[in-house]
């Protein structure tokens, strides 16, 4: 899952500031959290007619400077922060991509694309063209000029009306199987937004007004990156919907696939997206308090058996915060902190590989040893994905002297893989997978485990439609490319 930002403010002459890309930098770095491999920020400058692209490996601090900033003129822009989930972790997969033949066209996206590789077979033997990546937006790019020009010759001053951009979305839809929020910027022409059929993966609209009183535009994984730069949220970008915004500020729509059962994410309001945030109209913090409150109803029926015995509620920090605040409200316990977060050290779920998370979570918590020796802990997480950072947790906690860990989740056990934005393509990285909650909970070494279930997770979240397929194994898409996919993930992720 990554970060992806669009800036669009109207034209006015010869605009040759660095506005545009100055607000898609520091939206970046509201969304830094879903994404620390690498950052780009690609602008276009209407005056000279080009783009210019500055990205590299690394937090966004470490690819820009004010100076980089700078050379970003033009009144558009598109960002993006990388978690490498499809591609290497090296420097061609960076996004922006972009391309001048037969036009002017970049692009980013957060998701993934699980019929890549057919798609990249077919570019090469039906349409010869050579890929200089292993990155699936390489292959939208080509796919998308493509339907835009409909067999046309493109001529300097030609454009493309908002009925070829429809058309050319609805063959997107056509061909790409996955997950994926879209962002496009046309050399000169204005920029474009489209969000995959289901829903999966999130798009926000913000909009404000400029001093003379035309409009300008900010498109966003979150509505964290949109509220930070001033923008008013707008709406969410629906499942199914292209968005193309003109060079003078006009916004078009259109609804281009509807389809009847929409998968938004669940794990954007278990753990990807900020607190502050809200996806699909539902607050994220709103959502983890309600998940915390239904952690406390299952916590409380072991205690009344008898089960557990907990003296404190203890979060695993930062986003399983506000759900073991409401968890230790409800039962009536106090509610402690016990592990203290190295704000510099990464995130260590989104890292890209095993020892990279071994080593960060050695770095990242920090224990209160007074707040630990000799308690019964409810140790309440976000989730547990591959049970690395929770094995090092209970270690640390068993160290400094707690007597008995229940650990409770706020998120059903992930037993299956994820194709569409989330890196566990492959089941067996999974704790839970193949393993009862009790045999779980011995491979943790911790007296019991607490879930919470799907129904939980519905009604605590406010959807009854969403994409859980991690959990139940109900894909929302055809997944006949999930092994190939699976492969390949393991193949890039081994060279590195």
């Amino acid at each position: 899952m990554c970060g992806v930002i669009g800036v669009i403010h109207p034209q006015s002459g010869e605009t040759r500031g660095a506005a545009a890309a100055f607000d898609a930098f520091r939206g970046l770095l509201a969304l830094q959290h879903r994404g620390q491999d690498a950052a780009g920020i690609l602008s276009y400058d209407g005056a000279t007619r080009m783009f210019v692209c500055e990205k590299d490996l690394g937090l966004v601090t470490n690819v820009f400077d004010q100076q980089k900033i700078d050379k970003l003129t033009g009144g558009m822009a598109i960002g993006h922060t990388r978690y490498a989930t499809m591609g290497g972790d090296g420097r061609r997969d960076i996004q922006p991509m972009m391309t001048g033949v037969p036009f002017g066209l970049g692009m980013v996206h957060n998701g993934n694309i699980l019929n890549y590789a057919e798609l990249a077979q077919k570019l090469s033997t039906d349409y010869s063209r050579q890929l200089l990546t292993a990155n699936d937006l390489e292959v939208m790019i080509h796919y998308f000029a493509d339907f835009l020009m409909d067999g046309r010759t493109f001529a300097a001053d030609d454009t493309f009306s908002f009925k070829n951009i429809q058309a050319a979305t609805e063959k997107m839809f056509s061909v790409l199987t996955g997950g994926y929020a879209v962002l496009a910027l046309i050399a000169g022409q204005g920029m474009v937004a489209f969000r995959d059929p289901k829903g999966i993966r999130p798009l926000v609209i913000g909009m404000r007004e400029t001093d003379d009183g035309r409009k300008a535009w900010c498109l966003a994984s979150e509505s964290i990156a949109v509220n930070y730069l001033g923008y008013a949220y707008q709406r969410d970008v629906a499942p199914g919907e292209v968005i193309f915004i003109d060079m003078d500020g006009n916004l078009h729509s259109a609804q281009v696939r509807q389809e009847k059962e929409k998968a938004p994410c669940m794990f954007e309001w278990v753990y990807f997206s900020g607190a502050e945030s809200t996806i699909d109209h539902q607050p994220v913090y709103g959502a983890r308090l309600r998940l915390g409150e239904r952690l406390a109803d299952k916590t409380r029926a072991a205690i009344t058996a008898g089960e557990i015995t907990p003296d404190v509620v203890m979060p695993v920090p930062d986003t399983s915060r506000p759900a073991a605040i409401a968890a230790a409200e409800a039962l009536g316990l106090p509610y402690r902190e016990g592990l203290i977060k190295n704000r510099y050290v990464a995130r260590s779920f989104i890292l890209s590989g095993q020892d990279k998370r071994e080593w960060a979570v050695e770095l990242k918590l920090s224990p209160v040893p007074g707040e630990i020796e000799g308690k019964n802990i409810l140790l309440i997480d976000d989730s547990i994905v591959r049970g690395t950072t929770s094995k090092r947790i209970i270690s640390l906690l068993r160290k400094y002297g707690a007597k008995e860990i229940t650990l409770a989740i706020t998120c059903p056990p992930h037993r299956h893989a994820c194709f569409y934005g989330i890196d566990f393509p492959d089941p067996a990285d999974l704790v839970a997978h193949g393993k009862t909650v009790e045999q779980i909970a011995e491979t943790l070494d911790v007296n019991k485990v607490i879930y919470l279930d799907e129904e939980d997770l519905r009604q605590a979240i406010g959807l009854t439609q969403l994409c859980m397929a991690c959990i139940t194994g109900k894909y929302p898409t055809a997944t006949q490319d999930a092994e190939e996919f699976s492969q390949a993930r393991k193949r890039l992720r081994a060279a590195g």
